[in-house]
Order: structure tokens, then C-alpha cells, then sequence
């Protein structure tokens, strides 16, 4: 390699070593501008990242030195924050000031290593009042932080849109008493396959509304793609808070084709992504083995195919910002 070549290599790559050390910095307060997630002075931009499993059944690795981990070595640019409502023997219903503690860990972890995250109400239940008090305490907390997203409702199964609606509101109305400005993200029903419907008829009155999409590439084809495409035609700003390579149960073999698939259409469209997750369970899904430390470092034998995988396209596809 020549030296002129050799050092402009360098110098590219601390660039992005320092971009990428300093990315809220660098980007600040989040907005949606039409349907995209726009930056502090209106550039598109996408953020992708893991999903811890649920703290209710994971709550070892959910640290300040993981989510740092997952920074330097994954390139995450944001994490999720899965607390598990209703699951487990120290789910929220039942345990909810240790599960705020493990929730907070995340939260803090992401602000110090400057990225974003999702506090993410990890149910396929409505329990309203639950989610008013832990919301409107999130949000007095942390609305001074740019880093925090809130996502009001993980996945709608059975529910009608007009149900997951009318909850939505109540609980964004709280996050604004005290949050102005952050991202809201909002499901929607059938395990939030069913864009279609709050496109259709969107909630008003409120800005910095983006709504969830999910979706499992050995399950989910084409089908959910052209149904999205639509809500995106339609004006509705889409996030893909949940997603990953194996069928629908969180099990069965990877589908690599369709999830190159997906991961294209979702970077031709500017779409911000989340892989679920960081656990540690028999399942193809958890992107961990039983050999992984609690707080990271994690080796490459500690990763299971998955965790292989989106390592690889978290590398990637971050480093090309």
C-alpha cells in the first residue's frame, strides 16, 4: 500500500472511530420529517442495534458494560430495553422496582456510551394504568436525555387497532406532560404485522410518532414488505423495533437469503432496525451461549450463528455512516 493511500485509510477510519464514539453528540435530538427519522439539522439517519430478551428471564446481562460491549464491538448505535410486563417470576407486575433498576442500568449505559435507546414496554397485553405510572416516571426522568425512545406497547397480538389506539394516546399524552420532543414508537396489531391499520387511520395531534414493524425472515416474506411499503406510501413513518433471521417462534434454522433480503429493502428505504436478542436461552433467536459473561467481552465462541450474524451486519452497515 502506498503511503499516501495508507495514511488517507487512516484518517477515514478515526473519523469513523470518532463519529461513532460521539453519535448523539453528533446527531442530537431525533425528529420525524415526513416519514423519515431526521437528526438535529434534518439528515436521515438509521439507527441499528440489538434488543436485550426479556430482563424478567435475562436480567444478567442488563448492565452498563454490556450495552458498552455492544457499542465497541458490535458498532450498535442504539439498544433496546425489553422489560418484560407480565413474564417471569420478576416481571414488572410482580417485581416492578427491580425491574426499573435493570431497565435504568440500560438506559444509563447508553448515555454514557453516547447512543440511543429504546425503553421498551415488552408486552402483548394492554395494562394501562401500569404503563401510565412507569412511563410518566421514565419521562419526568430522562425527557433532558436526546438518547431515549419510548416504545408504549411491544406487540399487539389479539387486540384491534382501534384498542392499541385509544391506549396509545393515553400514554403518549403522559410521555408529552413531561417529554416534548422524543421519539414515541407505537405497535400495531397481529404482533405488529399489521401496518395497514394506523396507516389508515394515523393517531393526530401529537409529532415524533413513528410506528413498529416486526418482522422474522423465515416466516415473514415479501408480502410484509409490499404491506409496509404501502403504509411508507401512505405517510406513516415506519421502525423495524424488532426483527431477525429464524422463523416467527424465535427458533427453527436462519433464513440468510430473505434476511439479506430484508436488511436491503430496509437500507434502501432509510429504515432504523433492532435484532432480538441478547440472552442466553436454547433458541436460535438468543445470539448467546451459556459461556457468555454477564457483562460482556464476549468471544466468538460465545456466539451463537445468529449473534455471528448480526455482528457481522451491525459492523457492516454502521460503518458506512
Amino acid at each position: 500500500m502506498k503511503l499516501k493511500t495508507k495514511i488517507s485509510t487512516i484518517t477515514l477510519f478515526m473519523m469513523f472511530c470518532f463519529s461513532n464514539a460521539q453519535f448523539v453528540k453528533h446527531h442530537g435530538q431525533l425528529h420525524v420529517l415526513g416519514t423519515q427519522l431526521v437528526d438535529k439539522n434534518n439528515n436521515p439517519v438509521v439507527l441499528r442495534g440489538m434488543s436485550f430478551g426479556w430482563h424478567s428471564m435475562w436480567p444478567r446481562f442488563y448492565n452498563e458494560k454490556a450495552v458498552s460491549w455492544l457499542k465497541k464491538d458490535f458498532n450498535c448505535n442504539v439498544v433496546r430495553a425489553a422489560m418484560g410486563i407480565e413474564s417471569g417470576k420478576m416481571s414488572y407486575i410482580k417485581e416492578p422496582q427491580f425491574s426499573k433498576e435493570k431497565i435504568e442500568s440500560v438506559i444509563k449505559g447508553a448515555i454514557k456510551s453516547d447512543i440511543y435507546v429504546i425503553i421498551d414496554w415488552h408486552s402483548h397485553n394492554i395494562n394501562l394504568k401500569e404503563a401510565k405510572e412507569f412511563f410518566a416516571e421514565m419521562s419526568k426522568k430522562y425527557a433532558k436525555y436526546p438518547n431515549i425512545i419510548y416504545e408504549v406497547f411491544n406487540e399487539p397480538d389479539y387486540e384491534t387497532w382501534q384498542e392499541v389506539k385509544a391506549y396509545a394516546e393515553e400514554v403518549i399524552k403522559v410521555i408529552r406532560a413531561n417529554d416534548p420532543n422524543n421519539i414515541i414508537l407505537i405497535g400495531s396489531p397481529h404482533w405488529d404485522q399489521d401496518v395497514n391499520l394506523p396507516a389508515a387511520d394515523p393517531i393526530k395531534g401529537y409529532s415524533n410518532l413513528m410506528y413498529t414493524m416486526h418482522f422474522y425472515a423465515a416466516t415473514h416474506g415479501k408480502e410484509l414488505r409490499d404491506k409496509t411499503d404501502e403504509a411508507l406510501k401512505s405517510g406513516l413513518p415506519i421502525f423495524i423495533s424488532e426483527s431477525a433471521g429464524m422463523e416467527a417462534t424465535g427458533d427453527g434454522p436462519l433464513n440468510y437469503v430473505t434476511w439479506q433480503e430484508y436488511i436491503d429493502w430496509m437500507e434502501a428505504h432509510k429504515l432504523s432496525w433492532i435484532t432480538w436478542s441478547v440472552s442466553d436461552k436454547e433458541e436460535t433467536c438468543s445470539i448467546l451461549k451459556k459461556s457468555a459473561k454477564s457483562e460482556g467481552k464476549w468471544k466468538t465462541e460465545d456466539l451463537k450463528e445468529s449473534g455471528i450474524k448480526v455482528r457481522e451486519y451491525l459492523r457492516k452497515y454502521n460503518s458506512q455512516e
